[in-house]
């Protein structure tokens, strides 16, 4: 096996250790872009595993760099981890621009401070950090390279985020995490330590904040037009599944902060079945 192939079967390695079931759908791609796809979230899981290791946070953020310098090191062909040959080839065969990867690591480092946002714009940068920088990462291995793709894929990460911060309403703030804007929390009479109270206030905040979600799908769902068909149909398995796990946010309402919101696994599977004709043309 060449290193190139090696590095590959690594990537695949983590990507099975990780237990999500997102990967699922990277079967929905050529052979090509399954691989990428692996060595990107090869990449993401390592990235989020150096700022979720035990250890005070400048030996995080010591990490941190060593790994944006690794990852540079690496696209100039000197690799220092196993994963690296994969990486560097996924970028060079579709033309993903680093920056991205850049951005990634910038978000997880946002993570290492205390999070407090003022208002929902210093939100959505971080959004565009941590979920939106991923999705561009993806768009060339998806058969897009129509830079209109940039506003929709970046609605998709918002929404996507937007959705996983709700629905760990709860858990974050349990770690003195609290990702919704500091002005919006003012305006609906609604501190964190209000929360359990679960009184009209609150459930105005999180009506306020699942109706704003709902725009940013709405957005996003005109990337489809742009993707390849393998594309396509990769992208709608995440788009509808985000989408139901903030309809199920939305149907626990005020219980979001005490149980964890899921699509069922039977309802994954069927969107992801569902994804086929699109991939085959028989839909669009």
């Amino acid at each position: 096996m060449n290193p190139t192939d090696a590095s590959y079967a690594a990537c695949r390695q983590i990507v099975r250790r990780s237990g999500s079931n997102f990967p699922l759908a990277f079967r929905l791609l050529p052979t090509s872009g399954r691989r990428a796809m692996d060595a990107l979230y090869a990449f993401l899981r390592l990235t989020d595993d150096l700022a979720d290791e035990p250890g005070a946070t400048d030996a995080k953020r010591l990490r941190l760099r060593n790994w944006r310098e690794a990852l540079d090191a690496a696209l100039a062909d000197s690799p220092a981890h196993p994963i690296h040959p994969a990486l560097a080839h996924a970028v060079r065969t579709f033309g993903i621009d680093p920056n991205h990867l850049h951005a990634v690591i910038d978000g997880v480092e946002r993570d290492l401070e205390p999070i407090a946002f003022a208002s929902f714009e210093e939100l959505t940068a971080y959004c565009r950090l941590v979920a939106s920088a991923v999705g561009m990462a993806c768009l060339p291995v998806w058969g897009c390279t129509d830079p209109n793709a940039a506003g929709p894929a970046d609605a998709a990460g918002i929404a996507f985020q937007l959705t996983n911060i709700l629905r760990d309403l709860g858990e974050d703030r349990a770690r003195g995490r609290v990702y919704l804007p500091t002005d919006e929390l003012e305006r609906f009479r609604c501190p964190p330590e209000s929360w359990d109270r679960k009184g009209p206030e609150f459930r105005e905040l999180l009506r306020f904040q699942i109706d704003r979600a709902r725009g940013y799908y709405e957005e996003a769902a005109t990337l489809e037009r742009e993707l390849s068909r393998s594309g396509r149909a990769i992208f709608r398995v995440m788009h509808r599944t985000y989408r139901e796990l903030l309809e199920v946010v939305d149907r626990l309402g005020v219980d979001v902060l005490t149980v964890r919101a899921a699509v069922p696994r039977r309802r994954k599977l069927e969107i992801f079945a569902a994804a086929w004709p699109v991939k085959w043309g028989w839909v669009k």
